[in-house]
């Protein structure tokens, strides 16, 4: 039974990432509060999670042309790398407090948001 909520948390990740908003501002905290998997494995899984909808997304952004090549090394590269200085960060600091740093992202995405609808609503 537990491994239906698992894929329940991983469906409705998927879902909310393939509508934009990010599958990993539900999955990660699903996982770590309700399912208790410490901090650094539920953002692990998600960024796990995240290949397939990425590939999903590029072929389709390819089929439409909406990819331009002249500009994807300057997107690429730097994603690339601080994606690795994300990653030794991440792996410096404990849990908890990579915990609190995510609250903290979700808390100010959240404020953004909601200031952006407002904004659209004028």
């Amino acid at each position: 039974m537990q491994y239906l909520w698992f894929v329940l948390a991983g469906a409705l990740s998927g879902i909310l990432g393939g509508m934009g908003m990010g599958g990993g501002t539900v999955l990660i905290p699903l996982l770590s509060i309700f399912y208790k998997v410490g901090q650094h494995t539920a953002q692990a899984v998600n960024l796990i999670s995240f290949i397939p909808m990425a590939i999903v997304a590029l072929i389709m952004h390819l089929k439409n042309k909406f990819v331009r090549f002249d500009k994807v090394l300057f997107i690429v590269l730097p994603g690339i790398a601080t994606c690795i200085v994300g990653c030794y960060i991440a792996n410096a600091i404990g849990g908890e407090l990579l915990r609190r740093f995510f609250g903290g992202f979700l808390l100010i995405l959240s404020v953004f948001q909601f200031l952006s609808a407002l904004k659209q609503k004028e």
